[in-house]
């Protein structure tokens, strides 16, 4: 029976199953050392040879401590190991071995020392040594990476945070912490909207709505909540975080403190009101002197006894017609300041409304030789406004047109709507607006015309009246060009 075993082991099958061991051995991304009982390598493999540029002759038959150099062998305890397989027949598995051969670069290898056993003994041990130098390399650079970029996100004045898709916070920097009062532990898994402003959470959702749905970074301006029940206005910055995949898994907000910008704005805004104080204070001085002086002479010739009855009315006249100028400046003003101190608010025409006031001016129109080009549609167009103020504005920005061609030409008036708005477009040939005044025109008090011909309160009555309504003017306007205004009012 031993004598088959034997013949079947020094066979053709036998020789089959040797090439194919040594086939394997070869493919083995690992390099393999055998090791007898002296500590002698008895086989190496391909990658063994080739990862240390040695040959077989080099190798086998030679000593351990002939192949690695003696700092490993000293280091690793290789011969104790090996030994402790022979004798005890267990594997070491798992360990960490640096090593760097002659003329070659450092390597990193997790080696395991396997037990070979035959006929209950050990007879070889196997030496398994797996290069993972680019691993480590690669995992190291990856933790480089990511503690420089935990560093750029902590080092940042700006709040960095991270969610996931439904708003749980995961990540929440020092900015964050310092800002609002609440630390990473205290926010983590808990919902960002809560630290939002009440008034402002419903915006945050719906820009969560929109990132889910695959719409780039969303900005807005939403107030922060603080430790101790107060809010931060800050201006966001949310983009969508994706996965290896591509796919949004997450939302990343960036957000910068705005106190000190609202600050500063709060103090232009103070500046310029005191500024627009200035130019006011000025303009009714200059514009209520006049007929006060007047009133003034005349009414020291009233205190004359030796004048002539005409002349005394004639001076009463000119007292009249001062005060009345006066009382005239002063209206226009309260109006400019308190558009309408009991708003009449209803369903307006803007059709009807135009054409009544373009007849209005039709006649004045006519006298200047100017022709009129109305373009109304066919169907009505409804907003809600106070109808005496909107004519009163529309009246204004007419007569100034006409105004602005005294020597004749053309004025036309368009009505369109887009947009959920209605649009008024107001466009002259006249002598236009030169740069330097353009953007004055709706400042109070303002005017070019010559002294006694205008206060420069109608287009600031104009401004002040389509705010009410909620609209916008704008002009466009070029020097000897004429002019376009532009009026938009929200549709009914």
């Amino acid at each position: 029976m031993n004598e088959s075993l034997d013949s079947l082991h020094n066979g053709p099958e036998s020789q089959r199953y040797r090439k194919l061991y040594e086939m394997l051995l070869e493919a083995i991304p690992s390099s393999v050392l055998l090791i007898d009982r002296d500590i002698r390598i008895a086989l190496a493999n391909r990658n063994f040879l080739e990862k240390n540029r040695l040959t077989l002759a080099d190798t086998i038959g030679n000593r351990l401590d002939a192949v690695f150099p003696a700092i490993i062998i000293d280091q690793m305890n290789f011969p104790g190991r090996i030994r402790q397989v022979f004798e005890k027949g267990f594997r070491i598995k798992g360990e960490r071995m640096t090593y760097r051969a002659p003329g070659i670069p450092l390597r990193i290898y997790y080696y395991s020392i396997l037990p070979f056993s035959w006929r209950g003994g050990v007879e070889l041990a196997m030496l398994l040594m797996d290069d993972v130098t680019e691993q480590v390399r690669l995992s190291e650079e990856v933790r480089r990476v990511e503690r420089h970029l935990a560093s750029v996100v902590e080092s940042a004045q700006d709040i960095v945070l991270s969610t996931d898709m439904q708003g749980q916070i995961l990540t929440w920097n020092t900015a964050a912490e310092k800002l609002s009062g609440f630390t990473l532990h205290a926010v983590r898994g808990r919902n960002f909207f809560d630290f939002c402003a009440e008034d402002h959470q419903g915006e945050m959702k719906r820009i969560f709505v929109n990132l889910q749905a695959g719409k780039e970074a969303q900005m807005a301006e939403l107030d922060l909540k603080t430790k101790d029940n107060g809010r931060i206005p800050v201006s966001w910055i949310c983009s969508p975080m994706k996965d290896h995949l591509g796919q949004t898994a997450g939302v990343v907000a960036v957000g910068r403190d705005l106190t000190e910008r609202c600050k500063f704005e709060a103090q232009l805004l103070q500046s310029q009101k005191l500024a627009a104080l200035g130019v006011m204070a000025g303009g009714i001085a200059h514009e209520i002197r006049n007929p006060l002086a007047v009133c003034g002479s005349a009414a020291q010739f009233i205190m004359e006894d030796d004048i002539s009855p005409e002349f005394r009315r004639e001076c009463a006249q000119k007292i009249y017609t001062g005060i009345q100028r006066a009382s005239m400046i002063i209206e226009n003003l309260l109006r400019f300041a308190r558009p309408s101190v009991k708003p009449d608010i209803k369903k307006i025409n803007l059709n009807a409304l135009l054409e009544e006031t373009l007849s209005l001016v039709t006649n004045q129109a006519r006298i200047q030789k100017i022709e009129l080009r109305v373009q109304l549609p066919p169907e009505p167009v409804l907003i809600n406004g106070m109808e005496a103020l909107l004519q009163q504005a529309f009246m204004n920005l007419l007569l100034n047109a006409i105004k602005a061609m005294p020597d004749g030409g053309v004025l036309s008036l368009t009505l369109g709507k887009t947009d959920g708005e209605a649009w008024i477009s107001i466009n002259d040939t006249g002598q236009g607006i030169a740069p330097r005044d353009l953007h004055n025109i709706f400042d109070p008090f303002y005017t070019t015309a010559p002294v006694g011909q205008g206060t420069g309160l109608g287009l600031s009555i104009c401004y002040s009246i389509i705010q009410q309504h909620f609209g916008t003017i704008s002009v466009d306007s070029a020097a000897a060009q004429g002019s376009t205004f532009v009026v938009r009012l929200p549709l009914l």
